[in-house]
């Protein structure tokens, strides 16, 4: 068997899940593919078995993030499982290569990650955003390290948000004999932050690959991205207890630092002053966006289940906060 598995959850992939099969069959690296279905009716499910794949199939009703994962986890036969979305694309034929070589970098390696790149056809804002957040865990496009000293697993979660918490399975490869060890949370949402952080404070290191890349990016319309927003920042509250502040300094800061960055790169690009214009106004409209939903997301506590549901890109009503802090006997 190939020492390493390749695992994607999928629904309704459509023709971006066919790119993503059509791009594995071209790596450097042999390797499994496994996928888990859960209630495709587009013809995923046999495009997976024409392309190889050993396919795992679940009802819909059974599908939550971080349970889906172990589950491929614990059928793959790889000492390492690398996991895709279904809309991540491999960006070229070395990145399970590159993302392997990510163990090799140091022996308590538990997890690699590689970035995110825009799709050909993205928006200006979204590209910018991708290739700043991405570009911002390693300046120098070297690969990076990270791991805790003993004194510093006791640190509360909330002191992992941002960078340093960091991990993404969209494009994410785990070592085998490190889950057994740690697996996912049976968590519904943000279930790579949270191994991130289970991962670390158990002593392993993670690595960030930025050779190894995949194309995934969204074009959202406004309201979705209100709702992604409310997603990813209720997870924030319930992994890490961080509530977004909502000073008015805070939030104009958050706009003008956004919109100085895009300035300033579009400037450097010598994109013309009309042009420059319209993409700065679009970058500020879905800064906004992101705003407005970042501050919904971060009291999703205080609303109703239905209005929760409403808010949801998922359509998820719950509110489910984890108190890793008292289970790794932090100090409050």
């Amino acid at each position: 068997m190939p020492e390493v598995s390749v695992a994607i959850p999928v629904r309704d992939g459509g023709e971006l899940f066919a790119g993503v099969l059509r791009a594995l069959a071209g790596q450097s690296v042999e390797h499994e593919l496994l996928v888990c279905d859960s209630g495709s009716t587009d013809g995923s499910l046999q495009l997976a078995g024409e392309h190889g794949a050993r396919v795992l199939q679940i009802a819909p009703q059974r599908f939550n993030h971080g349970g889906v994962r172990n589950m491929l986890m614990d059928a793959a036969r790889g000492a390492h499982v690398a996991f895709l979305s279904q809309d991540a694309q491999p960006a070229d034929t070395r990145w399970l290569e590159q993302l392997l070589e990510g163990f090799a970098l140091a022996g308590d390696v538990a997890i690699v990650y590689g970035p995110y790149r825009p799709r050909a056809d993205a928006p200006a804002p979204v590209r910018m955003e991708l290739e700043r957040w991405f570009g911002s865990l390693s300046v120098d496009g070297s690969p990076q390290l990270q791991r805790l000293v003993a004194d510093e697993r006791s640190l509360a979660a909330i002191e992992f948000v941002g960078r340093r918490g960091f991990f993404t399975d969209a494009n994410g490869c785990l070592a085998r004999s490190a889950w057994e060890r740690v697996p996912f949370r049976d968590v519904p949402y943000a279930e790579d932050r949270v191994l991130a952080l289970d991962m670390l404070r158990a002593g392993y290191a993670k690595a960030f690959m930025p050779a190894a890349a995949v194309v995934h990016s969204h074009d959202y319309t406004a309201g979705q991205q209100l709702r992604r927003c409310f997603d990813e920042w209720r997870a924030l509250h319930e992994v890490y207890g961080w509530r977004e502040p909502a000073s008015p300094g805070h939030i104009v800061g958050q706009l003008r630092g956004t919109l100085g960055h895009a300035r300033r790169e579009l400037a450097g690009e010598g994109v013309p002053s009309a042009q420059r214009r319209a993409t700065l106004a679009a970058v500020g409209a879905r800064q906004a966006v992101c705003l407005a939903g970042a501050q919904l997301g971060s009291h999703a506590d205080r609303l109703p289940a239905r209005v929760r549901r409403r808010l949801s890109l998922e359509g998820r009503a719950g509110f489910a906060p984890l108190d890793l802090d008292r289970e790794a006997g932090c100090a409050r």
